[in-house]
């Protein structure tokens, strides 16, 4: 899993924040299959963290119910 997040988010500190956050939550979800997952922070990332978890978890679910239907 890799992570991107930019200079809008905020300066080295908050970024890194950030990814910290994004890696203990990944760590928690389980992938159904074997796949590479870039997570981009939008700069809402840093100023409501408590919805970071609850947006990784509704991405996460969406975007393996569609890999799931394309294959």
């Amino acid at each position: 899993m890799g992570f991107v997040v930019s200079k809008k988010v905020g300066n080295a500190v908050t970024r890194n924040r950030v990814k910290r956050r994004l890696r203990h939550l990944a760590s928690d979800l389980a992938s159904p299959f074997v796949t590479d997952v870039v997570v981009r922070a939008l700069p809402a990332a840093a100023t409501e963290p408590q919805r970071l978890g609850d947006d990784l978890r509704d991405a996460w679910s969406r975007a393996f119910t569609k890999a799931a239907a394309s294959c």
